[in-house]
């Protein structure tokens, strides 16, 4: 039996892929398709970053507005604010600034009176120097003495200025430009108020010095200027039979008028004596007061507690004296006519008929 013949089994062989080698053409379609996949790519990075500050807040946002810079106005209703210091003097108006040094003219000599102008000299801002106030009340003359509200030598001046022959009034604070950043202090009365607070106020503060004879402004640049709330404040100082002087802090005061409408006894500042505090700038609008007081007949100064002031006070007053009569307030003020000026006969038509 012949043999069987072994079928050789045949080994699979691994099948393998031909290597087919690029041609030009596909180099260029792969070179092609790169180049187009980062175009995509990047303009997709550009619109995610324009839209990426728009998808995080979800609504568009608003532009800034610019702070809105409105001054600080007062509260309403707020009638005080105590300063634990004595308050400012005063803010002068840009009129009382010294004017460039002129040379002096020659002293008007007037004919021989039957008396001598008359002087009110009075003394502001009083209240609180104990000093001062001794000082003042030493002066051999009939000073006017003008005293803060619900100040703490308030009672004290009141009580020692008549025994001396000097006549007290009210320093009624009023409200400045320059506030808040001024504060005319205790009392004060604001432009913010309603007539029922402010009238409250002006009753307050009247009530708070016993024996005052009138009432002069401290500060009050602003408050003077508005005439409905000078109105309600001098409708007051009629029915207590008090007399205004207009300290003179604001160019356009509308005090002379209201106080015509209303015929209270009124006079207002000619000279401020220590706008300045120096010892020759006071000697020199104390001679100015009385040259005033010579040419019209009457004259207003006002000072202030500081040493210069009462300095030259004690130095020139027996001088002044011989050329002025010093008087209190009430003896300058008087109801005014149409015209602005004193209802009863002035001065000058007096003169002209002294023989």
């Amino acid at each position: 039996m012949p043999p069987k013949k072994r079928k050789r089994k045949k080994a699979k062989k691994k099948s393998q892929t031909p290597v087919v080698p690029f041609s030009s053409k596909d180099i260029i379609k792969t070179v092609f398709v790169i180049i187009i996949l980062f175009a995509v790519i990047t303009s997709a990075a550009v619109l995610f970053h324009i839209l990426l500050p728009t998808l995080k807040e979800g609504t568009p946002s608003k532009p800034p507005t610019a702070q809105k810079t409105t001054p600080k106005t007062p509260k309403t209703e707020k009638t005080e604010a105590a300063p634990a210091s004595p308050p400012i003097y005063e803010i002068f108006a840009p009129e009382d600034k010294p004017p460039v040094p002129t040379p002096r003219p020659r002293p008007v000599t007037p004919r021989p009176l039957s008396r001598l102008p008359k002087v009110a000299i009075i003394i502001d801002d009083l209240g609180y120097d104990s000093r001062m106030l001794k000082n003042f009340l030493s002066l051999n003359a009939p000073l006017t003495l003008s005293i803060l509200p619900h100040s703490p030598l308030q009672g004290t001046i009141a009580r020692l200025a008549p025994k001396k022959g000097m006549e007290i009034m009210l320093h009624l604070p009023m409200e400045p430009v320059e506030y808040p950043s001024v504060n005319p202090g205790p009392g004060a009365l604001l432009v913010s108020m309603s007539p029922d607070a402010l009238l409250q106020q002006l009753e307050s503060d009247l009530n708070s010095v016993a024996g005052i004879k009138g009432v002069n402004n401290h500060m009050g640049s602003r408050m003077t200027t508005i005439s409905t709330q000078m109105y309600q404040i001098f409708t007051i100082l009629k029915k207590r039979d008090l007399y205004f002087v207009d300290s003179r802090t604001a160019k356009d005061s509308l005090c002379k008028p209201a106080a015509r409408l209303l015929q209270l006894r009124f006079a207002a500042r000619d000279i401020f004596l220590d706008h300045i505090i120096d010892p020759n700038t006071i000697r020199r609008q104390l001679h100015r007061l009385v040259q005033i007081a010579v040419e019209k007949g009457e004259a207003v100064g006002i000072g202030h507690p500081h040493e210069a002031t009462y300095q030259i006070l004690e130095e020139e007053l027996p001088t002044v004296q011989t050329k002025v009569t010093i008087v209190p307030a009430s003896e300058i003020v008087r109801p005014l006519g149409d015209n602005g000026q004193p209802a009863d006969m002035d001065w000058r038509a007096r003169r002209e008929k002294t023989p």
